[in-house]
């Protein structure tokens, strides 16, 4: 699937969670998946859970939050004392 098309599966609306990027047609935020992953959900979980998603929803979600990481800037969370 083309990039592209990936990311159209993400929506933002002000109107569905204040405006947070869902997948199309749901109230799942990529925020909310993103951190299904970090804490160990993989794939075929999320999918068996949530009824109507598809692989290429959760392969959005990550495009979507590359894509939103490549122009910023961070600061360290925390100094490393060495």
């Amino acid at each position: 699937m083309k990039e592209k098309d990936l990311l159209n599966r993400i929506s933002i609306n002000p109107k569905i969670m204040v405006g947070k990027p869902v997948i199309q047609g749901t109230r799942l935020s990529v925020e909310y998946v993103l951190n299904l992953l970090a804490h160990g959900a993989n794939v075929a979980e999320i999918l068996e859970e949530y009824e109507g998603l598809v692989e290429a929803d959760i392969r959005a979600c990550l495009l979507f939050a590359a894509r939103s990481l490549e122009s910023a800037s961070f600061m360290p969370l925390a100094m490393e004392i060495a």
